[in-house]
Parts: structure tokens; C-alpha cells; sequence
């Protein structure tokens, strides 16, 4: 557990510094656009995030899982982690590319963007494709180096703010601050891969789809289960949002995108324990589900203590940073930070069934409840408007939550685990085979 705890203080570390920076830049591109323009800069914003998280696969999570050799087999088991993720991505840039062409081009029948701004947002959609980082990141976790990561991760929020003073001065348009936000996930994406080849040796001439499948049979079923787990994740936000800008347009999309980038700090501390935990998950097996059970009630303290602190001063800090006219989506901001800590809860228990090899059963507890919010979205929105948004987000969260619940107490090792019996001499229980 210590080094679980140090890790998510470098993992919390760099969220906070991201924080802090957010609120710069987040207020600079308000004032700067206006809400509408605003509105316009989050739709493109998330187009590119929507077709990188579409597209993309979850290799960090492959280095994790199947990169941890043991003596002499350790280094070659990373190598060939490795080859595997690469070749991965190299698969969702070409993947991604079509994506992006598909949802840019088709945009004006379905969005409100305007036709100048349509290779702006496939730029950047490009862009966010070639910035894909989580191979490095998969690297530095598989040797435990957060402090590593997190110094690298820290390039983002720096640069983003640095080149959103700049668009605000010399280019306050729309693209300016596109550029920003392009240039900023370059300067990641490479701080990221230089960390990493400092700290592990990466070999090209590994990059295959064939050597981790062949020595692992359930590998593909593993990518593709916690690819689509990830895409309902991004779907849960950049989706959604796009939604939101088709059904109301581009002042909801801005007044939306400014609630949830508040209200979701509870969502990205949840990816944050997430992260943190798997690793640990990984390696320790009997002691798994008692880390995450201890993890969950530690998450559902701090979430109670951050909406409480969203509910006191959410309205201050809107209208702080976004101005007057966006105080109105103070509640949408409440709602959705509710379900930024019910997600805050669910994070270990996700995680453990994916280290337990259950991928498939968190995405499909995660799918069913997504696929009833979407449906519901225009009547939720057309009876409270971005409020009615913000509730599908809260229903569909606790109705993942639960579903996660749910299918880690059908686990014959939980069951033991809670059923163990009574007593100073009580047996230790076997650990579930499966």
C-alpha cells in the first residue's frame, strides 16, 4: 500500500498542477471567444478527443499486464509489450484517419460548425492521432516511475497555458486556440516517448501483432474488451458533449464544456486512481480485492467532501473564471460533479475486474447504462435542458457503479473473502483459481 499511496501522489501531483493551469487557460479562452466561439472551440476540441479515444487502444494496459517478466525474461517480456503496443498504434492512426475524415467532413449536417472551420478540427483530429501516449506511459508504470511520468505529463498544462496567453494576444480566433491546444499535445506526446526511451530500451524492430498473442491466446480479446470499455469512457464525455452542441448548439456546447471541465475534476481524479491501482492490482492477486475495497472507501470520503466544496463555492468559481453569463450552469456543475464522485467509487472496482481478467464484464456494465442515457438525452434535455444532460451523465455512472458491484460479489474470491469465517484460528482462504 505505501507504494501505491506514493504513487498516486505523483498521479495527484501532476493533477493538480493541470488543475491550477486549467483554470487559466479555461478562462482566457471564455473571455476571449465569447460563449458561441467558445462553444465552437470545445466542439472541435472534442471531435479530435472523441476520434483519438475511438481509435486508440489502451496499451498502457497491455505493457502492464503482459510486460512484467520475471529474471531473465523480464527485459525481453517489455520488448515484446512494447512491439505490440507500437504496432497497436501505428493501427489507430490509420484507424483514426478515416474516423476523422468521416465525422470532419460530415460535421456541418449534424453540428454547428462552420464550413471555415471544418479543417481546423480534422487538423486537429490528426493531430491528436499522432500524439498518442499511452505506449510511454505503459512503459514508465511497468517500472513504477510516476515521478518520471508525472515531470513529463507536466508539459501539457504548462504549454497549453503558455500558447493560450499567446493566442489571446496575437490570434484570438477560434484556430488560435486550437493551435494552442495542438501544440500542447505534441509537447506531451514527446516528452512522454524521450522519458520513456531514457528508462527502458525500445527496440522497432519488435513492433509485430503477432508475438503477444502468440504467447498469450486471450490477448485480443483483452485489447479489443478494454478498447471499447475506454471508448464508452470517452463517449461518457467528448460524445455527449457533441451531442449536447448537435441537440442545442453551440452556446449549450460552451456552457456545457465549462460545467463538466469543472465539474469533472471528480471524473479525472477517478482515472487517476484507476491508474495508479492497476499496476498494483496486477502484482499483488490475493491481496487485490482487499486494496481496492480500501481504495473505495477512501474515494467515497473525498468525493462527499468535493461536492460539498462544488455546492459552496462552485457558483464563485464559475462566474470567477467563465464570467457572469455562465453562472447559470452552476447546477449542471453540481450534478455533474455527483457523478464525478460516484465514478470517484467505481474507479478500484473497475479495475479490479479488468486485473482479474474480466474486462468484458466491466464494459458491458459500463455499455448498457451508456446506451440508456444517450437515448434519453433529448427528452433529458428538452426537460431541464443542459441540467437534463448533466442527469443522464449522473444516472448512467450509478448505474455502472452498481453493475461493477454487482460482478465483483459473483466472484467466488469475493464471496470468500466476505463469507470468511469467524475467529482467531480461521483458515485462510484459498484464492479463486480464476
Amino acid at each position: 500500500m505505501g507504494r501505491l499511496f506514493t504513487n498516486m501522489g505523483w498521479l495527484l501531483g501532476g493533477r493538480g498542477i493541470n488543475a491550477v493551469l486549467s483554470l487559466v487557460y479555461l478562462a482566457l479562452a471564455t473571455r476571449t471567444l465569447g460563449l458561441e466561439g467558445f462553444g465552437n472551440f470545445a466542439i472541435i476540441v472534442a471531435l479530435g478527443q472523441t476520434v483519438s479515444g475511438l481509435a486508440s487502444f489502451q496499451t498502457w494496459q497491455f505493457i502492464v499486464r503482459w510486460g512484467a517478466g520475471s529474471g531473465p525474461d523480464d527485459k525481453k517480456a517489455a520488448t515484446e509489450a512494447t512491439g505490440f503496443a507500437i504496432a497497436l498504434d501505428l493501427l489507430s492512426i490509420a484507424l483514426g484517419t478515416v474516423l476523422a475524415a468521416v465525422l470532419c467532413f460530415t460535421a456541418q449536417y449534424w453540428l454547428p460548425l462552420s464550413t471555415d472551420l471544418l479543417w481546423v478540427a480534422f487538423g486537429y483530429c490528426i493531430v491528436s492521432l499522432l500524439a498518442l501516449r499511452s505506449t510511454p506511459i505503459g512503459l514508465l508504470r511497468l517500472r513504477f516511475d510516476y515521478k518520471r511520468a508525472t515531470t513529463a505529463e507536466a508539459t501539457q498544462p504548462i504549454v497549453r497555458t503558455a500558447c493560450a496567453v499567446l493566442a489571446a494576444v496575437f490570434m484570438p480566433t477560434v484556430a488560435g486556440f486550437v493551435l494552442a491546444w495542438a501544440i500542447a499535445e505534441v509537447c506531451v506526446a514527446g516528452a512522454l516517448w524521450f522519458a520513456a526511451a531514457r528508462r527502458e530500451r525500445i527496440d522497432l524492430s519488435r513492433i509485430s501483432l503477432r508475438n503477444v498473442p502468440r504467447s498469450h491466446p486471450d490477448a485480443w480479446g483483452f485489447v479489443w474488451s478494454t478498447n471499447l470499455t475506454e471508448s464508452l469512457n470517452i463517449s461518457a464525455k467528448h460524445v455527449l458533449l457533441l451531442l449536447v452542441g448537435a441537440i442545442g448548439g453551440e452556446a449549450f456546447a460552451g456552457g456545457f464544456r465549462v460545467a463538466a471541465q469543472l465539474g469533472q475534476a471528480l471524473v479525472q481524479l477517478a482515472q487517476t486512481i484507476s491508474k495508479a491501482i492497476y499496476p498494483e492490482l496486477v502484482h499483488a492477486k490475493d491481496d487485490a480485492v482487499r486494496i481496492a475495497q480500501r481504495m473505495a472507501y477512501i474515494a467515497l470520503g473525498g468525493g462527499i467532501f468535493a461536492v460539498v466544496l462544488a455546492l459552496i463555492f462552485g457558483r464563485l468559481i464559475i462566474e470567477t473564471i467563465a464570467g457572469e453569463p455562465l453562472g447559470g450552469v452552476y447546477w449542471t456543475m453540481v450534478i455533474i460533479a455527483i457523478a464525478g464522485a460516484i465514478e470517484l467509487v467505481g474507479a478500484s472496482l473497475q479495475s479490479l475486474l479488468v486485473s482479474a481478467g474480466r474486462a468484458g464484464t466491466a464494459l458491458i456494465a459500463r455499455a448498457i447504462p451508456m446506451a440508456l442515457g444517450f437515448a434519453l438525452l433529448d427528452v433529458a434535455m428538452g426537460w431541464q435542458g443542459l441540467k437534463g444532460a448533466a442527469f443522464t451523465m449522473l444516472g448512467s455512472s450509478a448505474l455502472a457503479v452498481i453493475g461493477f458491484w454487482i460482478a465483483i460479489l459473483s466472484l467466488q474470491s469475493i464471496k470468500i473473502t466476505v463469507e470468511r469465517p469467524a475467529g482467531k484460528d480461521a483458515p485462510e482462504p484459498s484464492p479463486d483459481p480464476r
